[in-house]
């Protein structure tokens, strides 16, 4: 099927930094030129904005995809190597392919030959580019989402509160509570509490 000119794909991740959760990729197709309005980089809105604005952008854009990379593919991989997977991941399940293809940052994930020469990484693009604005917002509203789903089954840790960033309040759960299967083995202050207490507490 032959792509529609002028269509512009986004692409940007959320949950780098958090000791615990999946990472989450997004990837938004918008018409160039045609921006949903108030789109900017997801971090620098309010949740309740960002809430909002993900309704407007999978209602007005031409095609989205949310996929992820478990805590065991983190792991396995390394944070990089997840993150690039879950980015590969959505812009393969998207239904519309775009002209080109921009991605958050500056490592580009292999997309294979469909898009070998017209992907490109853009720093900062989640405030500068719509498409990649667009996936910000998305790719934080799902992690965000899933992490007050994993509340639900470790209340202990409070990541309805900080998603799995280590903040102090994470960190002291740590030291209480030992890890819970949904916390990053890789990361160094996870392997801390692990060597404190046994894989599984917390529940």
């Amino acid at each position: 099927m032959s792509v529609p000119a002028g269509l512009l794909g986004g692409v940007d991740e959320a949950g780098r930094g958090p000791l615990a959760g999946p990472v989450v990729a997004a990837a938004v197709v918008l018409p160039e030129g045609r921006p949903v309005a108030g789109v900017r980089d997801s971090k620098k809105l309010a949740p309740a904005r960002r809430a909002e604005l993900a309704i407007a952008i999978r209602a007005d854009c031409v095609s989205w995809c949310v996929a992820s990379a478990s805590v065991a593919e983190i792991d396995a991989l390394n944070i990089l190597g997840a993150t690039l997977l879950a980015m590969r991941r959505a812009v393969a399940g998207l239904d519309v392919r775009p002209d080109r293809l921009r991605v958050d940052g500056n490592r580009l994930p292999s997309f294979g030959t469909e898009y070998a020469d017209r992907a490109e990484t853009l720093v900062g693009g989640d405030d500068i580019c719509p498409a990649i604005g667009a996936a910000s917002i998305l790719a934080k509203v799902a992690r965000d989402d899933l992490m007050v789903s994993l509340h639900q089954r470790y209340p202990r840790y409070g990541f309805d509160r900080h998603k799995g960033y280590p903040t102090r309040q994470h960190l002291a759960a740590l030291a209480e509570f030992g890890v819970s299967p949904e916390h990053r083995m890789s990361f160094a202050p996870v392997q801390r509490a692990a060597q404190r207490s046994p894989v599984g507490g917390g529940q």
